[in-house]
């Protein structure tokens, strides 16, 4: 018997974002944090079916993108592999990073504080694209833009 999938997709059916794409967005951040590896074997269309309830043709269509870019392969009667990871420097593993304490720290003070996970979703990417993008001058949120208001 095939050893257990590492990844077990959650399909949020408010979010308003397709199942497939919730599937390539997981399955990428599992990638990034060390969750999947090179060689994992990702859960079968049906094992995908029977934990999720959704069409097993929307499950193929996440793994072909998840294919086209390179970072899975199907291996015909055996299943989808991974091919390659994601994320910094080969072997370093966001998921091990010092920072990931702080950040779990940080998300604790900020829900302590009364914030809800969507205010903090919002507050943590104002200041990611705020620090990546807009130390390039081209982000929506530039440091002296507005106050730090989404330009426009």
């Amino acid at each position: 018997m095939a050893e257990p999938a590492a990844v077990e997709f959650r399909i949020d059916r408010r979010s308003g974002v397709a199942t497939y794409l919730q599937i390539v967005q997981q399955t990428k951040q599992a990638l990034r944090l060390g969750v999947l590896e090179p060689g994992d074997r990702l859960p079968t269309a049906r094992e995908v079916v029977e934990a999720t309830a959704i069409n097993p043709n929307t499950v193929l269509k996440a793994y072909r993108e998840l294919e086209r870019e390179g970072l899975v392969e199907a291996r015909r009667g055996l299943g989808t592999f991974v091919r390659r990871r994601l994320g910094g420097a080969a072997g370093a593993s966001a998921a091990d990073s010092p920072l990931r304490a702080e950040l779990a720290d940080w998300a604790r003070r900020a829900r302590s504080a009364g914030l809800e996970k969507d205010d903090v979703g919002a507050l943590f990417t104002a200041v990611l694209e705020s620090t990546y993008e807009g130390a390039h001058g081209d982000g929506p949120y530039d440091e002296g833009a507005h106050d730090g208001a989404r330009g426009g």
